[in-house]
C-alpha cells in the first residue's frame, strides 16, 4: 500500500510538473487561436520551482499566500505566452502594446457587428473564465509540487530539475551545450520587449529626422486632362496571388476585369510594391504613398503631418485639377485631411448612404463608386478630378459581401438589391478559422465592381490606380508571408504604360517580383511616367 502510494505521488509530480512548464512553453497551431506543447522546456518554470523549494527552505512549508501569488504571477506569464505565439499567427507582427491597444476598442466593435450573439457570449465566457480556471489548474499543480518538497527523494528530483534546466539554459546561450533541448522563448523577454518599446516611446526615442522633402514635382504632361483615382483596395496582398487556395478561386474574377480593361479600350500593368504595414494600420501605407515619405509607426506619422509639405496631390492641384477624398469608412471628421490638402471629402454622412447595411461602415464599395460618379466625375463641364478612394469592402473579416448590382442606376437607390441575394449575401457567416473563402469572395466583389465601373465609363479617360494597402491578417497569408501587394495602373495612355514598364511593371493583372520599390518609393515613380520628364526624389 505504501509503494502504490508512493507511485501514485510521483505520478501526480510529473503530471504537475508537465503542466507547468508545458503552460509556459506552447506554441500556436495556425491558422487557429489554438496551442500546443512541441516538447520545449521554459527556462521561467525551472526558475519559479527553484523559487518554490528555497521558500520551503527558509519558511519550513509553502505558505498558501505564496502559493496563491506564485499562481497569479504564472496566469500572466501564460497570457503574455500567448499572446506572443498567438498574434504573429493570426495578425502577421508582434504586438507593440503601446500602439495597438488605442485600436482594440474599435477593431472589438467591429468584430462584435459581424459576430452572432452565441460567439459574442462564448468569448466573453471565455475572457471571464479562463483566467479563473488557469488560476485554479495552476494553483492545483503548485500545490502538488510544494506537497511532493515534503519528502526528501522528491525535493531532491525537484531541485536537480531546477539546476540542470537552468545550467542547460545557460549553457545553450552560451553555445557550450548542443542546442537540445530546445527551449522557447522566456515569458519575461516579451514583457520587458514591451516596457522597452512603451519607455521609448514615451521618453520620445522614436521621434528621429524624417529628412529632405523628397520632391514630388511633374508637369503631368502624360495625363493632362484624364481624371487620375487612387484606389486604396482593403488588405489586397500578395497572397491573392502567392497562396494557391486564394488565387485558383481568383482567377476567373481577375481574368473578367482584365476583359472589362480590354474590352474599353485601356491596358492594365502591374507590379508589386512593399507596404509600410502588415494585417492592419491602413493610414500608414495612404500617408507613405501620398507624402513620398516611408511611414511605419505613429510617431513617424505624426512629424510627417506636423507641417504643409509637398504630396502626391501637390503637381495635380498645381494643373488645376480638383482633389477629392471619398472614404466610406470615415464616420467622424478627419483632421489629417488637411494635411493631404483635398478640396472635399466625402466621408459617410455625406456619401448618404440609405440602403441595406453591410458589416461595420454599412457602405458598399459600388455604391460608393456609384455616388462618386454621381457627385463628381458625371458632372459637366467640369475640372479634372484626383480621387483618393480606400475601400472598405475587403476589410477582415471580409463578410458579408454585397452582392453586385448590374444595374448601377438601382445602386443609388434606397432599395439597390433583390431581396433573395440580399438574404444570401446577409447569411454569409465568417468562419475565424478559415477566412479565406470570405476573403476570396469579397476580392472578386472588389474587381467586379470596379470592372463594371470601367464599362459602364468607356467613353471616360482615366488614369486608374489599383493598390492594396497592406496583406491580410497572417490567418489568411499564412506564416511568414513579406508585406508586399499589388498595384495596377489602367489607362489609355501608351505613354504612361511604357513607362511604367521600363520601372518594372509588367503588362497585364499579374505582377512579377521582386517588388519594383516600397511604397513611398512607388510615389515619384508614377509622378515620372505622368510627366514628360521624370521627378526627383533624394531616396
Amino acid at each position: 500500500m505504501l509503494r502504490r502510494a508512493q507511485r501514485w505521488r510521483w505520478i501526480v509530480l510529473l503530471l504537475a510538473l508537465l503542466l507547468l512548464n508545458a503552460s509556459l512553453s506552447f506554441h500556436n497551431i495556425w491558422p487557429t487561436p489554438a496551442v500546443a506543447w512541441a516538447g520545449e522546456l521554459s527556462v521561467e518554470f525551472a526558475a519559479c520551482i527553484a523559487l518554490l523549494a528555497l521558500t520551503r527552505h527558509l519558511l519550513g512549508r509553502s505558505s498558501k499566500l505564496v502559493l496563491r501569488a506564485l499562481a497569479a504571477l504564472w496566469v500572466v506569464l501564460i497570457i503574455g505566452r500567448y499572446a506572443d505565439v498567438t498574434a504573429p499567427a493570426l495578425y502577421g507582427r508582434e504586438i507593440n502594446l503601446y500602439w495597438d491597444l488605442r485600436h482594440v476598442s474599435a477593431v472589438a466593435a467591429m468584430l462584435a457587428r459581424v459576430a452572432s450573439l452565441w460567439q459574442l457570449l462564448l468569448a466573453l465566457a471565455t475572457a471571464i473564465l479562463v483566467p479563473v480556471v488557469l488560476f485554479a489548474v495552476i494553483g492545483w499543480a503548485l500545490q502538488r509540487v510544494s506537497e511532493a518538497m515534503g519528502y526528501p527523494r522528491e525535493r531532491r528530483a525537484i531541485e536537480l530539475l531546477a539546476v540542470v534546466i537552468v545550467a542547460l539554459f545557460v549553457g545553450q546561450r552560451m553555445e557550450r551545450f548542443p542546442a537540445v533541448p530546445g527551449f522557447s522563448a522566456p515569458v519575461t523577454q516579451t514583457y520587458w520587449r514591451q516596457a522597452r518599446l512603451l519607455w521609448t516611446e514615451l521618453a520620445g526615442g522614436t521621434i528621429r529626422r524624417i529628412g529632405p522633402d523628397p520632391r514630388l514635382d511633374s508637369d503631368l504632361a502624360r495625363v493632362q486632362g484624364a481624371d487620375v483615382l487612387l484606389i486604396f483596395i482593403e488588405s489586397y496582398g500578395a497572397v491573392s496571388y502567392d497562396r494557391r487556395e486564394v488565387a485558383e478561386p481568383l482567377t476567373g474574377s481577375r481574368a473578367r476585369f482584365e476583359a472589362d480593361v480590354r474590352a474599353t479600350g485601356r491596358e492594365v500593368v502591374s507590379a508589386y510594391v512593399e507596404s509600410p504595414t502588415f494585417g492592419g494600420n491602413s493610414w500608414l501605407a495612404h500617408v507613405s504613398l501620398i507624402s513620398g515619405v516611408e511611414v511605419r509607426d505613429e510617431d513617424t506619422n505624426v512629424l510627417v503631418m506636423a507641417r504643409k509639405r509637398n504630396t502626391f496631390l501637390t503637381p495635380f492641384v498645381r494643373q488645376g485639377y480638383r482633389a477629392i477624398a471619398v472614404m466610406p469608412g470615415l464616420q467622424s471628421s478627419w483632421p489629417e485631411g488637411a494635411f493631404y490638402g483635398f478640396d472635399t471629402i466625402y466621408g459617410e454622412p455625406q456619401l448618404d448612404y440609405r440602403g441595406p447595411p453591410f458589416g461595420w461602415w454599412n457602405v458598399p464599395d459600388q455604391f460608393t463608386i456609384a455616388r462618386m460618379d454621381q457627385l463628381e466625375l458625371a458632372r459637366q463641364p467640369r475640372a479634372p478630378v484626383f480621387v483618393f478612394f480606400p475601400t472598405i469592402g475587403t476589410h477582415t473579416p471580409f463578410s458579408p459581401t454585397p452582392p453586385y448590382q448590374p444595374d448601377w442606376a438601382r445602386v443609388l437607390t434606397e432599395n439597390p438589391y433583390d431581396r433573395k441575394d440580399l438574404e444570401t449575401a446577409w447569411a454569409e457567416v465568417p468562419d475565424w478559422l478559415d477566412l479565406g473563402p470570405n476573403y476570396v469572395r469579397a476580392l472578386s466583389y472588389a474587381y467586379t465592381s470596379i470592372g463594371g465601373y470601367l464599362r459602364m465609363r468607356a467613353d471616360r479617360d482615366f488614369v486608374l490606380i489599383l493598390i492594396g494597402d497592406h496583406q491580410p491578417p497572417a490567418a489568411v497569408t499564412g506564416e511568414h508571408a513579406d508585406w508586399d501587394v499589388p498595384v495596377h495602373v489602367v489607362t489609355k495612355r501608351p505613354g504612361v504604360l511604357d513607362s511604367l514598364v521600363s520601372h518594372g511593371f509588367r503588362t497585364g493583372m499579374t505582377p512579377s517580383r521582386p517588388s519594383v520599390a516600397r511604397m513611398h518609393a512607388l510615389t515619384p515613380i508614377l509622378l515620372a511616367a505622368f510627366g514628360s520628364s521624370p521627378a526627383r526624389n533624394p531616396d
